[in-house]
């Protein structure tokens, strides 16, 4: 896989994301999908209140027009691809559901957790055995080393536990402008070269196209944003990352990559525990992105802070693996 096909994949996914952007949008807009605002947020996010939601629609869409397309022209249509899409869908519609239920039923709570789980759960499962279809390596590597544990028939556990995890990590972090689109474009952007390094060039043109799909969508969801993803789109984007880890063989690389899903789930757990243990709250808020909100940065700010978090995380495999 060359530079110039590297650059094919960012740029048609980011012209059809762009595309079904300017027609997606106004037509969420006339069906009145528009997000309802949380009373006990931030004060200055009521202002959005109305903001067409679901916009997951429009990358997705782009992800799957491109992935098969450009899978197909570079030879690289595999089962791998396949789990891959199977992955982003299968958890994309878990979140429209959501979405749809609050927003056009009307039901604040969207599905239970047990439902969300659920669906989750059989999207994983459905992924794991489609890949033993074939030869799967079913242990996992630490980073750096040439350490394996191999989890042999617990393994499905695991990829459970990871892509629940971080399908729900990468939710909880959706909650500013650009913020998540911009974050999930630089690390699957770093998941595109690793993929690389590894000889696996249909997990690369996946990778490649959701960084120019999300490219695509953050022309509409910069600051002020002009559609939300919606769980439909975080879900889809956490599950799919989680999905290219377990399939290039450094799950836990992911840690490192997706750092600012990490710390944003870590301060919703100390929150919660700290409130229930002592009834007092570690931060103004949380996710952490509300904690800056509430100390007096503004929304950029944070943005421009997590995205060099998020670009520094990439690259930081890279400077640990020459040191």
């Amino acid at each position: 896989m060359t530079l110039g096909t590297t650059l094919t994949a960012i740029g048609v996914a980011f012209i059809i994301s762009t595309i079904l952007g300017f027609g997606i949008i106004p037509a969420l807009r006339r069906l009145k999908f528009g997000q309802s605002i949380r009373e006990e947020g931030p004060k200055t996010h009521q202002k959005k209140a109305g903001t067409p939601t679901m916009g997951g629609l429009i990358f997705i869409g782009s992800i799957i027009i491109s992935t098969l397309a450009l899978s197909y022209i570079f030879g690289v249509l595999t089962t791998q691809t396949i789990v891959l899409l199977l992955v982003l869908i299968g958890f994309g519609v878990i979140g429209f559901l959501d979405d749809f239920i609050i927003v056009v039923l009307k039901r604040n709570l969207g599905l239970t957790s047990i439902q969300k789980l659920i669906g989750q759960i059989i999207v994983a499962v459905a992924a794991f055995f489609l890949l033993k279809l074939g030869p799967f390596d079913t242990a996992v590597q630490i980073p750096f080393t040439d350490f394996k544990v191999e989890l042999g028939v617990f393994y499905v556990a695991f990829l459970i536990f990871w892509l629940v995890g971080f399908s729900n990590a990468v939710n909880l972090s959706d909650g500013l402008d650009g913020l998540v689109a911009g974050t999930s474009s630089i690390a699957f952007a770093a998941f595109g070269v690793h993929a690389l390094v590894y000889g696996q060039h249909d997990i690369a043109v996946f990778a490649f196209v959701v960084t120019g799909a999300m490219l695509g969508f953050l022309v509409f969801n910069v600051k002020p944003a002009k559609v939300f993803m919606g769980d439909t789109g975080s879900l889809a984007l956490g599950g799919a990352l989680a999905m290219i880890s377990v399939l290039i063989k450094q799950e836990f690389l992911l840690v490192i990559i997706g750092i600012v899903y990490v710390i944003e789930t870590l301060s919703v757990i100390i929150q919660v525990i700290s409130f229930k243990t002592t009834g007092k709250r570690v931060f103004k808020m949380s996710p952490i992105h509300h904690h800056f909100e509430l100390s007096g940065w503004s929304e950029w700010k944070i943005v421009i802070v997590f995205w060099g978090i998020a670009f520094f995380a990439a690259i930081l495999p890279v400077l640990l693996e020459v040191m």
